[in-house]
């Protein structure tokens, strides 16, 4: 096994919003070990999503190195860091970002289709995962025939069904209910229970930061606390 799942040195990512030049990341180092459940907290335009994209390989930063699943980003070519993505790592965005045309199942399997796995096999490695997270019997049914937490729910089944090292999530819960983002968590610490699945959220919700294995504060670009939570138990 890896030593990191993920780790960063020394990270800095700028952009231009017209001649204005804005520091999102200011010399981030962090380490998150394999099968970590770990929630990234502060204000809005903190450096979040930025510091996700990052990991995720959406963003390259503009000095610092980037280790993902052992290997360096920053070493990558485009097509490198695309396989990557596809074989290793799940997104989970805050808008579902499922295709309408497509039923939960389509959905859910996509990924496999573009690795060209076969038919069945991608029919039983979905049928698995929904009966794990509740989803049995709606394979059949398009995004707007669900909930808003049944479609995060086939959100974070396409973001698991490549069995990856790390699922990186953008505000998972932030569409939905109290009750339907307590329903989410379960599933997705089940997840993290039984595969070993290393999980980075980025929330403004206090029942993410509640549940994580590490709450990491960010402000203005850095850093500002990292504390470990107790895991519970299952």
């Amino acid at each position: 096994m890896i030593e990191w799942a993920v780790e960063l040195r020394d990270v800095k990512k700028s952009y231009h919003v017209g001649a204005i030049e804005v520091l999102a990341l200011r010399g981030i180092s962090l380490q998150v070990a394999p099968g970590e459940f770990v929630a990234i907290a502060g204000p809005s335009g903190c450096g979040k999503t930025s510091l996700l994209n990052v990991i995720g390989g959406l963003d390259r930063a503009d000095t610092g190195e980037v280790l993902v699943d052992g290997r360096n980003l920053q070493l990558l070519s485009a097509g490198e860091l695309a396989r990557l993505r596809l074989q290793r790592l799940g997104f989970v965005f805050q808008a579902y970002n499922l295709l309408p045309v497509l039923t939960a199942q389509e959905n859910a399997e996509f990924p496999l289709l573009l690795q060209g796995v076969p038919t069945k096999q991608r029919k039983e490695r979905v049928q698995k995962l929904f009966a794990e997270i509740g989803l049995s019997g709606l394979e059949s049914r398009r995004p707007g025939e669900l909930s808003g937490g049944q479609q995060q729910r086939v959100a974070v089944a396409r973001a698991m069904i490549s069995e990856p090292a790390l699922i990186l999530a953008d505000e998972p819960t932030a569409n939905l209910d109290s009750v339907m983002a307590t329903a989410l968590l379960e599933v997705m610490e089940q997840l993290n229970r039984a595969h070993g699945t290393t999980f980075v959220y980025a929330t403004h919700d206090p029942q993410v930061m509640d549940r994580a294995h590490r709450l990491l504060h960010l402000r203005d670009g850095q850093i500002a606390s990292d504390v470990a939570h107790a895991r519970p138990e299952p």
